[in-house]
């Protein structure tokens, strides 16, 4: 009945990287097999239910005790998330999903095969020659159409076995509804099979969504009504016009012309490939899945998803004779086109494929680094390698900034990074002693020679990267400093920015020059909290020396005089001035005779540090 501790562990990181997206999910048991089928308007939030100790039932507590594995499909809307449930549970009948199953089996609106036909909802399609639309997801949405039927067309709506000679030796009376205006009585003969029929008709079109050429022909029949001055009848097709034009409605997930339709989409690094297939048939998704090729050698995408395709067919076989892709590949199948859509349905349908290999990707990704922390580290620093073509993984990352107003109070930081974290034990401050006025160049050059100089006489493993806070400039003075003086050959980096003072671009090599990166991608990113962070730190050590030069003062300078000796002479005398002006008797009783003695000859004297 227990989950092990490492299958929580497993279970756990997918949940915590589900999306907050629409869509079903399927649990699966440690043979592979789907257990639950489920739907959700947030997948994070509904899967994470399951798993609060303090909300589960006892049904609940076995069904997770036999759960090994987590997948899940992404959808637009919560109405597709309710098709796809359906249709995933009608294919694979999960054994925990058998109480759902009357519950969850959508009503449809039947259109029967009589000389005069009905029009009704069900939820069973037993009916030989029916024609069925639907099933409706949204049950209001199936009533919406049924009534609108009803209102503009009137079909019957008794179980009498019509039939023309029936009605001819008037077998059937007329009832209630008819009376109340409901039906126009096609069992007395009131109106004509002919006229039912052509209702029945356009009540086909309505319900598969052709609302459009209905509403056309009501428009020529009201403007020839009114031509030929019946503006009575002209009205009532007029009040059945404005009815249709402000209803729409759909009952699939696609538009129903969709069916047998395959729907392939790739992500790729590296080292992964990762591939989505979609199964459409009579405009639903009844078939999504997932799965991810390791790269072996430098396969092309196109390659892969030929491959792709290809072992789908063969785990799920169907007869689909068109197959959606996002580029023209080389597909090894007789009698099955490519369609490579710019617009419409099979567009939509593409780029929802595309959402879920996105997904999927970006989720393996994520809960790989939560099983390891350490992989997301190693990623970027290999990404950094990459991008630089660094010699080696940069392990040891320094960075550089100054800070100063106008010159004053000049200061300048050295933040280190361990495996892309921050080593604050390792973080240095530097006071600027040989430049004076605002001159940042020759600061970093001071700065640089005291770091490495001091490193290499105490034999202190020097930095895999160094990056300054700045262009062009500032790495030019780096590398002076440490090729050319020291000679070193430690690589450098610069993080420039733009006018608003934002990081803007990464350089590097002799002549600096751009390295490109996606302004949203995990590198760009962790590069500018290493900004800001070496800029933090700088800035803050620059405001705490202004500000203890603001509050300093005459008894600072005084040889002997400590902080904690000013702060019990001011607590004492309670002003500068009166320090000065006080006794030797007097500061000899609070800091003691011989102490006392000597600090009140050095505040006399002008005996300074």
């Amino acid at each position: 009945m227990g989950v092990t501790k490492e299958r929580q562990e497993h279970l756990r990181g997918i949940v915590l990287n589900l999306p907050d997206s629409p869509g079903c999910y399927q649990y699966l048991d440690e043979t592979g097999t789907i257990i639950y089928v489920g739907k959700a308007k947030r997948l994070k939030r509904r899967v994470s239910s399951y798993f609060n100790k303090e909300q589960q039932t006892r049904k609940t507590q076995l069904l997770v005790s036999k759960i090994h594995d987590i997948k899940y499909v992404v959808v637009p809307t919560e109405a597709d998330a309710l098709l796809l449930e359906n249709n995933l549970i009608k294919r694979y009948k999960p054994r925990y999903n058998v109480l759902l199953k009357d519950d969850k089996t959508y009503p449809s609106i039947a259109v029967t095969n009589e000389p005069f036909p009905r029009i009704f909802k069900t939820r069973q399609r037993t009916i030989p020659g029916a024609t069925y639309y639907g099933p409706y997801s949204h049950v209001p949405t199936m009533y919406a159409l049924l009534d609108l039927c009803r209102k503009l067309y009137q079909p019957r709506t008794c179980r009498l076995a019509l039939t023309p000679e029936g009605i001819a030796e008037g077998r059937f009376k007329v009832c209630l509804d008819f009376h109340l205006h409901n039906c126009p009585g096609p069992c007395a003969g009131h109106q004509s099979q002919e006229e039912y029929l052509k209702n029945i008709a356009a009540c086909r079109e309505i319900l598969k969504g052709n609302t459009a050429e209905v509403a056309r022909q009501m428009k020529a029949e009201m403007q020839q009504l009114a031509s030929e001055l019946r503006f009575e009848e002209a009205q009532a097709v007029k009040e059945r016009y404005v009815l249709i034009e402000t209803f729409q409605a759909r009952s699939e997930v696609v538009s129903s012309v969709m069916h047998n339709i395959d729907v392939f989409s790739i992500e790729s690094d590296s080292q992964t490939a990762y591939i989505n297939f979609l199964h459409i048939a009579n405009g639903c998704i009844n078939q999504a899945f997932t799965f991810e090729y390791r790269k072996r050698l430098d396969e092309s995408d196109a390659e892969l998803l030929a491959l792709g395709i290809v072992e789908m067919r063969e785990r799920y076989p169907n007869n689909a004779h068109e197959v959606i892709v996002p580029f023209a590949i080389d597909l090894p199948i007789d009698g099955v086109c490519q369609t490579i859509p710019q617009r419409g349905e099979k567009k939509k349908l593409l780029e929802l494929s595309q959402l879920n290999v996105k997904q999927y990707r970006f989720d393996r990704l994520k809960q790989a680094e939560k099983l390891n922390p350490e992989q997301k580290q190693v990623r970027l620093m290999k990404e950094i390698q990459g991008a630089l073509n660094l010699p080696k993984l940069p392990y040891h990352i320094e960075l550089f900034d100054n800070s100063n107003i106008q010159g004053t109070d000049a200061v300048a930081g050295c933040v280190v990074f361990e495996k892309l974290k921050p080593a604050k034990k390792l973080y240095r401050r530097y006071i600027i002693r040989t430049v004076n006025g605002p001159d940042d160049y020759a600061s970093m050059q001071e700065v640089v020679r005291r770091r490495y100089t001091r490193m290499i006489e105490e034999g202190t493993p020097l930095p895999d990267l160094i990056i300054a806070d700045g262009g062009r400039g500032q790495m030019e003075v780096i590398h002076r400093v440490t090729a050319g003086e020291l000679g070193l050959d430690i690589p450098i980096a610069g993080l420039a920015k733009d006018d608003r003072h934002r990081t803007h671009e990464l350089l590097y090599g002799f002549p600096p020059s751009t390295v490109g990166l996606k302004a949203d991608s995990a590198l760009f990113r962790l590069l500018t909290r290493m900004q800001d962070e070496v800029h933090r730190y700088a800035i803050s050590f620059h405001r705490e020396k202004r500000s203890k030069r603001q509050t300093a003062s005459v008894l600072d300078s005084v040889k002997g005089i400590g902080e904690k000796t000013k702060t019990l002479l001011l607590k004492e005398f309670g002003s500068v001035k009166r320090v000065m002006s006080a006794s030797s008797e007097q500061i000899e009783q609070l800091l003691g005779t011989t102490r006392g003695r000597k600090i009140y000859e050095n505040l006399h004297s002008g005996q300074a540090e």
